[in-house]
């Protein structure tokens, strides 16, 4: 999972948002300044250009041991579409029949009940943790379409007063890194979700106007307890 916030990506000038929801994957990379190597080396896969080089490098490896056969093997546009095609569709994507068969209707209608729940509850807290009374938040969630590989899920709180990304702290952060994927509803279990139901991009809205006393007390308890 790829939090996005100022503070978690390098490239920030990239998060500016003009319509609401923002989407970035298949529109922008954005590079990684926490997560580890192994987020950084997802987020670099999920480059076309790079993957379409892999499917290409036996080709490369071929001329370079039979290099009689060098120029034919250039030669082999048809070829090497086909291998791009096979790579792309049929190794790293599901197929149609295959995203039908992902997860049953039982299955899906309960995980999407359950991200919305877990999504309405982080969007609770973070508004009433910063005190808005007015606007919209969303929590938006972009996953990749390659099944083959570990998901990548790009995470973000959206408001609709800017419009903005907001600038997620580290506690708004921890929140989401606890709550949003925990079993049974992991980042694959959603992605096979959205893979079936052709669900390109999850957005759940909720009303700051909609948060309690409740809970608007709680939040203020909270931050209280951990200015002491």
């Amino acid at each position: 999972m790829f939090i996005l916030s100022p503070d978690t990506v390098a490239n920030r000038t990239a998060l500016d948002i003009r319509w609401l929801p923002r989407r970035f994957l298949g529109r922008t990379i954005l590079w990684p300044r926490k997560g580890g190597w192994r987020l950084w080396l997802r987020v670099v896969f999920e480059t076309e250009v790079l993957r379409y080089a892999l499917a290409l490098l036996p080709f490369v490896v071929a001329a370079l041991v039979w290099q009689d056969y060098a120029i034919i093997i250039a030669k082999a546009p048809i070829l090497m579409l086909i291998a791009i095609y096979l790579v792309e569709a049929r190794l790293l994507r599901a197929t149609s029949a295959q995203r039908a068969a992902l997860v049953s209707e039982a299955q899906a209608d309960s995980g999407l009940d359950m991200l919305r729940a877990r999504a309405r509850a982080i969007l609770t807290k973070i508004a009433a943790g910063r005190g808005l009374q007015s606007g919209c938040l969303h929590l938006v969630i972009e996953q990749s379409d390659l099944l083959r590989v570990a998901p990548l899920s790009l995470v973000s709180v959206q408001s609709d007063e800017g419009p903005e990304l907001l600038a997620l702290d580290e506690q708004e952060r921890a929140l989401i890194e606890e709550t949003l994927f925990a079993p049974p509803l992991t980042e694959r279990a959603l992605q096979r979700i959205g893979l079936a139901r052709k669900i390109e991009i999850h957005d759940i809205s909720f009303e700051p106007v909609q948060v309690s006393a409740h809970a608007r007390m709680a939040a203020l308890m909270a931050a209280r307890s951990a200015g002491e």
